[in-house]
C-alpha cells in the first residue's frame, strides 16, 4: 500500500472535493469557486447574430452573469397539489413576506405568471440566507422534505415550458426521447393523471435516455409519482426502435400522439447555473451537435402520429442548434410538418420570435453566410443544413418566427429555445416507398395503410446530418458504431414475459434487467388476495406483473392495459429499465392472517379503487395519532374508526380519510394510507417524508433546529396536543434507504403482530 497523498483535495461533508460543488447548488446561491464570467467570442458571436433586441445587449450580458433564481414546481396530482399550494401560501410565504435578515428585507417567493394555477414559484433566496433565520430555515426544511417525497420539484423555470406546449390529454401516447434526469417526464405523468379518480388512464409515457446510468435517475424521478403508466427505456434516441402493439389481433405500428424532443445541446442558455460553460463555450460545440440533433428530430417525427404534436427544445440560444434544425426538418418534410403558433398557450411569457437569417462561425472566428462559401476542407464540419434555406419563398412559408426564444433578462430566467411541430401527413420518404414494411408485420398477411409506413426503411433523401453515413435516419437494426456490441444468446421467448430471464449482470452498456413476467388470470396467487381484500370483479389481473420466473414472488406490480400491450409485443426490440408501480409486497408470516401479501403505499391509489374490504375510515385527529405515534392502541382512534377496526381481523388495511367540504380548515383532498391491524394496536406503513408531508397537511408542524433537535411545533399550532407529538421523535428518525426495502416478520418486529416495514420507492432490482 502506498502512502496517503498529502496533496489530496480536502473532502467536504457532502463527499465532494473543493471546486466540485453540484450544479444544483448554484441555483440556490452556493455556487462554484470564482470563475471569470467573460467570453469575448460568445459576446462577439451573439452581437453579430442580433438575437437580442437593439439596445438590450448589455442588459442581456448582465443577466447572464447573475445567479439564476431558484424555482420550485408543485408536483403530484391536482387535489394534493392544491393542498401543498395552500400550505405554502398561507404559512411559509406569509412568514417570509416581511422578514429582514441582517437589515436586508427578504423578497417573498413569486409565482411564475405564465404557469397555470400558481403551481410554479421562483425566489432569490440563497442557501446562506435561508439558514440565517429560524423562519427561513423552517421554510428550507419544508422544501427539502417535500422535494424528497416528490411533492415539490426544483426545476428551472424554462424547462417547464415544453410539457405545457404538448397539451397532454389522458388518452395520449407520449414519447420523451431524451428524458433524463426526468423533471419534464414528471410533468408529463402529472398531466396524464389530471383526473385522479381514474387509476389507469388510456395513455402512457415512454421515457427514453441513451445513458444507462442516467436512466436510473429517471426511474427515481418517475417513481415518486407512483404511476402505472410510465416505462423507462434505454436507447439511442436517433435510432430508437419502432414499436408494435396488438390491435384486435392485428400487429400494428405504434405512433405517438405527443413527442417531447429535448435534445442534447451546448447549453449556453444555462450559463447562469452552469458557470463552467463560460470558459468552455465555443461555436464548435454547436457545429458538432447539429447533426445529432437533426437525426433525433427526424426519428421523432417519423414516430409521430398524423395530427400529433412534437415539441423540439434546447437550452441553447444558438440558431445552429435551433432554427437550423427546424428549417432542415420543415424543408425535407415537403409540407408534412407545420410550425404551430405557441404564443396563445403561454400568456404572460415574454419571448423573442424565431429568426430567419443567421450565419455560421468557426471557433477561429471565420464567418460563412451560405454553404457555397465554405471551403471543401470544412465540409465535414459545416453542413448545408446549418444555413437558412436559400429559397426566400420557402423560408417565408416555414414561418420560423413562430419559434420561441427566451432571453434571460426579460423575465429573470435561463436562456431557452422551443418550437412546436404538428404533423399534417406521413413523411414524404415513407409515402414514396409503400412496399417497405417490417418483416414480421408483412408475414402476417396484413396490408398497412400509408400512415403506418412512416417508420420503415427510409430513402436517401432524408435530411442529411454529420456525414455521408448519416444521410438517412438510422434504422432499428443499425447501431451506433462507437458503442461496442455484446452478442446476445438466442433465447426462447416465453409467454407473458418481457425480457430475458437471466439475473442482472453488468455489461458494457449497463445492467441486464430482470424480466417482466405477467401473471395469468388463473394464477394461484390471486384467490387469497381477492378474497382477503374483496377485490371487485373488474380488477385487471392481466395487468399484474412480477420480476422473477422462479421461487416466491416478492413484489407484485401493476401497469396499464396499454403498457402491457406494448411490453408483450416488443420484448426483443427494446431495453426496458423499469415500469409498473408496486401494489403488493410479500409478508413472510402473512399467510396465517389469510393473505401472504400486504398493501404497498406506493400503489395504494392504483389498487384502492378495486378494494372493497379492509378499509377503515379515519378523521383528521386519527391521521395525527397514526402518524405521530409508532403503535397506537386501537382505543386511541376515534369512536367510528375504533368500531370499524375492531370488526377486522389482523392483517393489512387501508386507512382512508375523506374530506369534509364543510370543514375548510381540514385537508380537502382524500388520503389513503397503508396500515396494519395488530392484536390490540394499529400502525401506518408510510415512509418518513410522506409521513412529514401528511402531518403538515393536517396542521402538525415538524421542524429540526440547527442542533439537530426536533421541534414538534406545539408552540406554533394551537390545535396540536402533546399526544400528537408523542412518538414523533422516534418516527422522524426512520431513515429509508433508496432502492432497498428490509422486510421483517411480525414475530421479530412487534409483539402485537404488526410488521415494521420501510415503505420506499424501490429501484428496478426487486
Amino acid at each position: 500500500m502506498g502512502r496517503r497523498n498529502k496533496n489530496r483535495p480536502q473532502q467536504y461533508r457532502d463527499g465532494r472535493p473543493e471546486g466540485k460543488r453540484s450544479r444544483d447548488d448554484a441555483a440556490w446561491g452556493a455556487g462554484y469557486a470564482d470563475i471569470v464570467k467573460e467570453n469575448k467570442l460568445f459576446e462577439h458571436y451573439y452581437q453579430e447574430l442580433k438575437i437580442v433586441p437593439d439596445g438590450e445587449f448589455e442588459e442581456f450580458m448582465e443577466a447572464m452573469r447573475e445567479p439564476l433564481p431558484a424555482t420550485i414546481r408543485i408536483t403530484g396530482y391536482k387535489s394534493h397539489a392544491k393542498e401543498i399550494l395552500h400550505t405554502l401560501k398561507e404559512k411559509y410565504f406569509k412568514e417570509v413576506q416581511d422578514l429582514e435578515v441582517d437589515g436586508q428585507k427578504i423578497e417573498a417567493p413569486q409565482p411564475l405568471s405564465w404557469y397555470p394555477d400558481e403551481l410554479a414559484w421562483h425566489t432569490n433566496l440563497s442557501r446562506k440566507i435561508l439558514r440565517k433565520s429560524p423562519l427561513l430555515e423552517k421554510f428550507h426544511q419544508f422544501l427539502v422534505s417535500e422535494t424528497e417525497s416528490g411533492n415539490i420539484s426544483r426545476q428551472e423555470a424554462v424547462s417547464m415550458i415544453p410539457p405545457l406546449l404538448l397539451k397532454i390529454e389522458p388518452q395520449h401516447k407520449i414519447l420523451d426521447m431524451c428524458a433524463a434526469p426526468g423533471s419534464k417526464t414528471a410533468q408529463l405523468i402529472e398531466m396524464l393523471h389530471s383526473d385522479m379518480d381514474v387509476p389507469f388512464p388510456e395513455g402512457f409515457v415512454i421515457a427514453n435516455d441513451v445513458d444507462n446510468k442516467r436512466c436510473y435517475l429517471l426511474v427515481h424521478q418517475a417513481k415518486r409519482l407512483n404511476s402505472p403508466c410510465i416505462m423507462v427505456v434505454n436507447h439511442d434516441a436517433s435510432s430508437i426502435p419502432r414499436l408494435h402493439f396488438d390491435n384486435n389481433g392485428k400487429k400494428d405500428i405504434l405512433f405517438y400522439d405527443r413527442i417531447l424532443c429535448d435534445v442534447p445541446c451546448s447549453g449556453d442558455g444555462t450559463m447562469r447555473k452552469n458557470i463552467d460553460v463560460w470558459k468552455k463555450w465555443t461555436t464548435s460545440n454547436s457545429l458538432h451537435l447539429h447533426g445529432l440533433q437533426l437525426r433525433i428530430a427526424v426519428r421523432g417525427v417519423e414516430q409521430l402520429a398524423v395530427g400529433g404534436r412534437m415539441v423540439y427544445s434546447t437550452c441553447s440560444l444558438n440558431p445552429i442548434e435551433d432554427e437550423a434544425v427546424i428549417a432542415a426538418l420543415l424543408e425535407k418534410s415537403e409540407g408534412s410538418l407545420e410550425l404551430a403558433d405557441a404564443s396563445p398557450d403561454l400568456p404572460g411569457l415574454k419571448y423573442m420570435p424565431g429568426i430567419t437569417s443567421w450565419k455560421v462561425m468557426t471557433k477561429e472566428g471565420q464567418w460563412f453566410s451560405n454553404f457555397s462559401e465554405v471551403p471543401t476542407s470544412r465540409h465535414t464540419q459545416i453542413r448545408p443544413t446549418m444555413f437558412p434555406p436559400s429559397d426566400s419563398e420557402k423560408l417565408t412559408e416555414m414561418r420560423l418566427e413562430r419559434c420561441v426564444r427566451i432571453l434571460p433578462h426579460h423575465q429573470n430566467t435561463g436562456g431557452f429555445f422551443v418550437a412546436v411541430l404538428v404533423k399534417k401527413a406521413p413523411m414524404p420518404w415513407n409515402r414514396r416507398h409503400p412496399k417497405l414494411r417490417n418483416k414480421e408485420v408483412s408475414s402476417s398477411g396484413e396490408v398497412a395503410p400509408v400512415e403506418e409506413l412512416q417508420m420503415d426503411e427510409s430513402p436517401t433523401d432524408v435530411p442529411p446530418a454529420d456525414g455521408p453515413s448519416t444521410d438517412a435516419p438510422v434504422e432499428e437494426g443499425e447501431r451506433n458504431p462507437s458503442v461496442p456490441e455484446t452478442p446476445e444468446p438466442v433465447e426462447v421467448k416465453k409467454e407473458n414475459v418481457c425480457g430475458p430471464p437471466p439475473p442482472k449482470k453488468m455489461k458494457l452498456f449497463g445492467f441486464k434487467e430482470d424480466p417482466f413476467v405477467f401473471l395469468t388470470e388463473d394464477d394461484p396467487i390471486f384467490p387469497p388476495i381477492q378474497s382477503f381484500y374483496d377485490l371487485s370483479p373488474d380488477f385487471p389481473k392481466l395487468n399484474v406483473l412480477t420480476r422473477t420466473h422462479e421461487g416466491k414472488k416478492r413484489h407484485l406490480y401493476m401497469v396499464s392495459k396499454e403498457l402491457r400491450n406494448v411490453l408483450l409485443n416488443n420484448s426483443e426490440r427494446m431495453k426496458v429499465i423499469n415500469t409498473g408501480v408496486k401494489v403488493l409486497s410479500r409478508n413472510n408470516d402473512g399467510e396465517q392472517f389469510g393473505c401472504a401479501f400486504r398493501l404497498a403505499q406506493e400503489g395504494v391509489y392504483t389498487l384502492c379503487p378495486y378494494i372493497r374490504a379492509r378499509i377503515i375510515n379515519i378523521s383528521v385527529e386519527d391521521v395525527k395519532v397514526l402518524l405521530t405515534q409508532e403503535n397506537p392502541f386501537l382505543s386511541k382512534l376515534g369512536d367510528e374508526a375504533h368500531m370499524q377496526a375492531k370488526k377486522l381481523e389482523m392483517g393489512s388495511i387501508v386507512l382512508r380519510y375523506l374530506p369534509d367540504p364543510k370543514d375548510l380548515d381540514a385537508p380537502q383532498c382524500p388520503i389513503d394510507l397503508c396500515g396494519w391491524r395488530g392484536k390490540t394496536s394499529i400502525r401506518a406503513f408510510v415512509s418518513r417524508n410522506e409521513r412529514l408531508h401528511y402531518l403538515r397537511m393536517v396542521g402538525v408542524e415538524v421542524f429540526r433546529d440547527k442542533q439537530g433537535k426536533r421541534n414538534d411545533g406545539q408552540t406554533e399550532t394551537q390545535e396540536e396536543s402533546t399526544e400528537d407529538a408523542e412518538g414523533l421523535s422516534q418516527e422522524v428518525d426512520l431513515v429509508e434507504q433508496e432502492g432497498a426495502e428490509t422486510e421483517k416478520s411480525s414475530s421479530e418486529s412487534n409483539p402485537n403482530g404488526t410488521e415494521l416495514v420501510s415503505s420506499t420507492c424501490d429501484g428496478s432490482t426487486s
